[in-house]
């Protein structure tokens, strides 16, 4: 059992997938902090000086009560409250992180070599234009000689 295993683990699809993983959780990581520190700022200042990190709803104050001006404030407090502006970031990361991979994928469908275009089996019969066997002396249609 010991065997199949190491043979299992040392596959190249499951390394591959263990580097995918890797690589994956360190893009993650560069993409959340282009949106936290690089997209979102000017965003917030065009947007009235908004930081959509601390936009939320208490639903239940803590000690000392509400109004706190972060969300860290907030849980520092002890609050209940939804993080909203949190959630957005989150969102804005996912589209950054679909479209960057949208862009390679296309990218490498690129640069892939197209399929060599299958050669015609067929052609058309100049008479009566029906589709006829690219060997065909003779329209099975028309009868015409080729």
């Amino acid at each position: 059992m010991l065997k199949e295993f190491r043979d299992f683990a040392m596959r190249g699809n499951v390394i591959d997938l263990a580097i995918g993983v890797i690589i994956g959780a360190s893009f993650g990581a560069i993409v959340n902090s282009l949106v936290k520190d690089v997209l979102m700022p000017p965003l917030g200042l065009l947007l009235g000086k908004v930081d959509f990190a601390n936009l939320f709803w208490v639903l239940k104050s803590g000690v000392p009560p509400a109004p706190y001006a972060t969300v860290a404030d907030a849980q520092a407090a002890g609050a209940v409250s939804i993080n909203y502006g949190i959630f957005i970031n989150a969102i804005i990361s996912f589209i950054i992180v679909a479209f960057v991979v949208f862009l390679i994928v296309r990218a490498v469908n690129r640069m892939q070599k197209p399929a060599p275009a299958a050669e015609a089996g067929t052609k058309e019969c100049p008479y009566c234009y029906s589709t006829i066997a690219l060997k065909a002396k003779r329209c099975p249609n028309c009868t015409s000689q080729l």
